[in-house]
């Protein structure tokens, strides 16, 4: 089979070519010439860990090409995938369907027999209709169906959650467009993927309906660590003791600064908007949304009583940036409200993020960078760990204070044990957890 991706962002490029891995030939779309062309050089315009070697095998495979020409790409293909963005839209917080619905305007004037056409993008109940409308309006004698098949996939852990994942959704119309994506998916097949064959609406709901439940149980452990600082509990033996319940389960169970990233907070705005148009408003959704962003805030509020109730004057550093590990992702990072909130409260910021600083220099003006963890502490006031990367875990207590010029360390993020901390001579702020006495320095 053959099939174009339109758009090379996040999803077109890890989806395609996870199906070229599969044996499919793929044809990878975009606009902007210049991503094409360094794409094919070899450069990825995202970080994901194992994207560019799996690009590079089945580039010289042959299986996997990159083009601007969409018009031949869609000629030759028996599936259409649109994974264009749908960020939030200015005003009502609804999911931007512009560029969906021009990939659909295009790719309607390139069909040439029957094809199949895929919403991938994350897209509002009822999108799948539209596109479908659009298609038929500009080729009334086209051969097509539309199909919605919404990705799941974990950024840092892409490719893992497309070659194995939980479950893979498809909303079909029609039998044959059914049997295409079965043929599509049959190596998820042969190793017992759970397939949702479904129809159109439910699948555009299952993935906004998905996040919207992930978001929520993310702010309860978030609001449940607030608790437990109030009442001496543990936050974490708290979660472990609520995630052993089956019908709970131990993921999404890990205090923090909050939700960011390219899903979440878009699509709990999107389907709160969705909700509040169709007459059925979603109360817990809505209050999420709030809590979350009110949550961020309050840890840039954490971070300046830790350092005595001010920070005018004082240089903080900051180890992490991304919304999460194993990504360069800096969209709703909580770096982008904490660090703001700590300039206009008169601290200089010195930062370190082993992949987020190129696009953090563009978001964040007026902080400073380092090179590395240690080179950010230098001389500090105190430090705060936003990102859990995996080498700030492995950093040296002893180390960490001889850096700062005051031994203050706040972990929005969890990541070291308290009694280390102390036991180095170092304040210890973290998230929902009893801090125990701090030792004598022996500096």
């Amino acid at each position: 089979m053959r099939i174009a991706m339109i758009g090379t962002g996040y999803v077109g490029l890890v989806s395609g070519a996870c199906f070229s891995e599969f044996g499919t030939d793929v044809v990878c779309v975009d606009k902007d010439a210049g991503k094409i062309a360094r794409v094919q050089a070899g450069e990825m315009p995202i970080f994901e860990p194992g994207l560019d070697e799996l690009v590079a095998n089945n580039v010289r495979s042959g299986r996997l090409s990159f083009t601007t020409d969409l018009k031949a790409a869609v000629a030759g293909a028996d599936a259409v995938f649109i994974c264009v963005g749908t960020p939030s839209r200015r005003g009502d917080g609804h999911a931007d369907l512009s560029f969906v619905y021009a990939a659909a305007e295009e790719i309607a004037g390139a069909i040439a027999g029957y094809t199949v056409v895929v919403t991938k993008s994350t897209v509002p109940v009822g999108t799948g209709r539209e596109v479908e409308a659009i298609i038929r309006k500009a080729r009334p004698d086209a051969e097509f169906d539309v199909v919605s098949n919404p990705e799941f996939l974990r950024e840092g852990a892409a490719i893992n959650d497309f070659m194995r994942p939980d479950r893979v959704v498809i909303g079909c119309e029609s039998e044959r467009a059914e049997e295409v994506m079965r043929q599509l998916y049959r190596p998820l097949y042969l190793i017992e993927t759970p397939i949702v064959m479904t129809r159109r609406e439910t699948a555009e709901l299952i993935k906004y309906a998905g996040n919207s439940f992930l978001a929520v149980k993310i702010t309860f452990i978030n609001e449940m660590a607030d608790l437990c600082e109030k009442v001496g509990a543990d936050v974490h033996d708290v979660a472990r003791g609520i995630g052993l319940d089956g019908r709970i389960g131990r993921k999404f169970l890990h205090p923090g600064p909050g939700y960011g990233g390219s899903c979440f907070p878009k699509d709990t705005l999107a389907v709160v908007k969705t909700a509040r148009d169709y007459g059925a408003p979603l109360r817990i959704v809505e209050t999420v949304v709030d809590v979350n962003q009110q949550r961020k805030q309050a840890m840039a509020e954490r971070v300046v009583a830790a350092c005595g109730g001010a920070v005018a004057g004082k240089t903080i550093a900051v180890l992490g940036l991304t919304f999460k590990a194993n990504t360069d992702d800096m969209r709703d990072s909580p770096a982008l409200d904490i660090l703001p909130a700590l300039q206009q409260a008169g601290a200089t910021i010195r930062a370190y993020d082993p992949e987020g600083m190129a696009e953090a220099r563009r978001m964040l003006p007026g902080i400073g960078f380092a090179e590395s963890a240690y080179a950010a502490m230098e001389g500090a006031d105190a430090v705060v760990v936003i990102t859990e990367w995996n080498e700030f875990r492995a950093l040296d207590p002893e180390r960490m204070r001889r850096a700062l010029r005051a031994p203050v360390v706040v972990d929005l993020r969890n990541i070291y044990d308290p009694r280390q901390m102390a036991a180095a001579g170092i304040r210890y702020s973290s998230i929902g957890r009893p801090s125990p006495a701090i030792q004598e320095s022996t500096r």
